[in-house]
């Protein structure tokens, strides 16, 4: 006599549908295509959660660098001389300060000048 799965077969199918809530029509409905929405939709998940912080990345440098170039810093200029001059800030903290708090952000900026003008004199 064979074995037919049984309560395990139940069981992964049952899984596989309550993932599949919210999809659209036989998505949601029937196993087969629920299955394979559902692995397209875990594999997306997956590859967003690594997209959102390059997202984020991104946002923060071009908010330093709107922020710096109005106090007349370019943006590598301004990452070199706060590396030379030791400030241990990530790019997260630079935009909220740049955001928040400008009266910080101009020290940061002066701090920079500073320092490219000590490590590189014209």
């Amino acid at each position: 006599m064979r074995v037919k799965g049984g309560n395990k077969r139940l069981l992964r199918r049952k899984k596989i549908l309550e993932l599949a809530k919210g999809f659209k029509g036989k998505r949601r409905t029937c196993f087969r295509i629920a299955k394979e929405r559902v692995m397209h939709a875990l594999r997306n998940a997956y590859i967003s959660r690594k997209l959102r912080k390059r997202d984020f990345r991104r946002l923060w440098n071009i908010r330093i660098n709107a922020a710096a170039r109005a106090r007349g810093l370019p943006y590598s200029r301004f990452i070199n001389g706060l590396a030379k001059a030791g400030v241990k800030l990530n790019r997260k903290m630079l935009a909220e300060i740049a955001i928040h708090d400008p009266k910080t952000f101009d020290v940061l900026v002066e701090r920079a000048k500073a320092q490219l003008a000590r490590s590189c004199p014209q």
